[in-house]
Formats: structure tokens, sequence, C-alpha cells
């Protein structure tokens, strides 16, 4: 009996330090979706930031951000975002060459963050110029 509680509090000992958490990235963004409203086609280009902040205890890296269209292009930093810190992504939507009206793109943000995967959207709509 004494040698099975001395090996219970043995592994306990031995295996708490690695049951202890490690600090670990958290991602917060300010928005997760942004309304361009309307623009017209000869101002088809339109970009906005999204910034976000490492709310977690460890350093964050994005370390990817994929966009549901080739008309919508993320930019972002790879360094690392110190915890308490903030980083911003910026998208450009390209309507140029696209059919009119509304239109919603999704961007997904992956990281090192307790949060992998995060999604961000742009909205708006595309009308016609006004013919004189």
């Amino acid at each position: 009996m004494k040698r099975t509680l001395l090996s219970l509090l043995l592994l306990c000992v031995c295996f708490a330090p690695m049951m202890a958490e490690e600090p670990q990235a958290e991602i917060k963004f300010d928005k997760i979706l942004h309304d361009f409203g309307q623009f017209t086609e000869d101002n088809a280009q339109v970009s906005c930031t999204f910034t976000f902040t490492n709310v977690g205890d460890a350093p964050l890296v994005i370390t990817q951000c994929v966009a549901s269209c080739g008309c919508t292009v993320p930019t972002y930093s790879d360094k690392p975002i110190e915890p308490g810190k903030t980083g911003q992504i910026k998208v450009t939507y390209n309507g140029k060459g696209r059919v009119f009206g509304p239109f919603t793109k999704v961007i997904t943000v992956m990281s090192n963050a307790k949060t992998k995967m995060t999604r961000l959207s742009i909205k708006g709509e595309m009308v016609e110029k006004e013919k004189k």
C-alpha cells in the first residue's frame, strides 16, 4: 500500500510541470465585418484595415490569410506580435471587371493563437457610374 501511494505521489510530482498550461497567444479583432457601402465602377478598388490585439501571454504569429475569392487580397506581417501589442491586416477588394451589385467576401485568418482560425468579412455594393 505504501509502495502504491509513493508511486502515485512520484508520478504526480514528475508530471505536474507537464500539465501546467504554457503561455499562449490570443487574437482579438476590433471588428470582424467591414461594410464599404456603395461605390462606383470607376473607383472599383477599395481597401480597409482590420486591427487586432494579442490579448494572450505569448507572441502571436499570423501564419496565413486566405480570401474566398481572387478579387480580394489580404496583406499582413508575418512578424510576431508581442502580448498587449497590435497588428493589422489590410484587405483590398478589386471590383474591376466584376458584375455590379452587392457582394460579401470572407477572409480566413490562421494563427498560433488559442483560437486558431478567425473569419473576417467585407461587404459592399458596386454600382454603375452615372451616365452624363
